[in-house]
Order: structure tokens, then C-alpha cells, then sequence
């Protein structure tokens, strides 16, 4: 298989884990498919895959000390590209998972995260955050405080 079919694949791949996730979290199916790990098996393995295949003594080398000029110039391969590309596809999705299982938990909202997430994963992680810090401060709710009188 080609490379470009590998990362057209992935990328078509994850999508249906994050339309649950945004448009059904409310889904039994939705909350099966994203307790499970078994999303992230094919992404891993074809990252697995991408990655041996793409390592080169010159690449190694550079890996276990990281200059910036040398990740950019091996970034310019497009293997190596889509290697990158499936490992922030992969974490991601974890992120993504993540944000929407601690919302089901937590009944704090998610929506605006995931789809911060799906685009930008850290900026995600950093919206679900502050999302969490303000629902527990400006909207308490029973759990919320019975955990604060358990660890004060």
C-alpha cells in the first residue's frame, strides 16, 4: 500500500470515533466504542509499521539527540511526514477520549473541547481543562463538593 493511501485511511479512520464522541456522547454504542482501547489498535500498529520501516541509522542517530534542523529535515520525507501525522492522529483521539470519558463522568461540558481537540489537540486538553476549573468553581454541583470535603 502507498503511503498516501495509509495517511487518506487514517485520517478517514478516526473520524467516526470523534462524530460519536461529539454528536451522539450520549449513545450506549458511543460509550462502549470509547471505554474500549480498541480504537487505538490499528492506529498504533500502523504507526508501529511507519516507524520501523522509516528508521534509518541517520535518523536514529538523530532521534537520540534532537536538533531541530535534523527533525525538520526528516519531516520533509513523506514517510516519515505520515508517521508523524498517524502519532498525533493517535494522541489525539487518546486526548479526545479522554475529554469525552471525564464528561461522562463528570457532567461537565465537552463539546467545544472535542472539536478544539479533533483540530489541535493540546489546545483541546487546555479548553477542557479551564472548562473543568470554571464548572467547579462557578457551578458546583454535589459531587464536586462532597470531593472537596473529602480531601480538605
Amino acid at each position: 500500500m502507498k503511503i498516501v493511501q495509509i495517511f487518506n485511511i487514517a485520517n478517514f479512520f478516526v473520524l467516526p470515533f470523534w462524530i460519536l464522541m461529539i454528536f451522539l456522547p450520549k449513545w450506549n454504542i458511543t460509550k462502549r466504542v470509547m471505554e474500549s482501547y480498541i480504537p487505538f489498535v490499528p492506529l498504533a500498529a500502523t504507526y508501529l509499521y511507519l516507524f520501523i520501516s522509516s528508521i534509518t541509522p541517520e535518523s536514529a542517530q538523530a532521534f537520540s539527540n534532537p536538533q531541530l534542523s535534523d527533525i525538520a529535515r526528516f519531516f520533509a520525507d513523506e514517510k516519515v511526514a505520515a508517521t508523524g501525522w498517524i502519532h498525533f492522529l493517535t494522541l489525539d483521539l487518546f486526548t479526545g477520549r479522554y475529554i469525552y470519558l471525564e464528561g461522562q463522568k463528570t457532567g461537565v461540558w465537552t463539546i467545544h473541547s472535542l472539536i478544539l481537540c479533533l483540530f489541535a489537540g493540546p489546545l483541546g486538553l487546555l479548553s477542557h481543562i479551564l472548562t473543568d476549573w470554571l464548572t467547579k468553581a462557578f457551578f458546583p454541583s454535589d459531587k464536586v463538593e462532597k470531593l472537596s470535603e473529602t480531601t480538605s
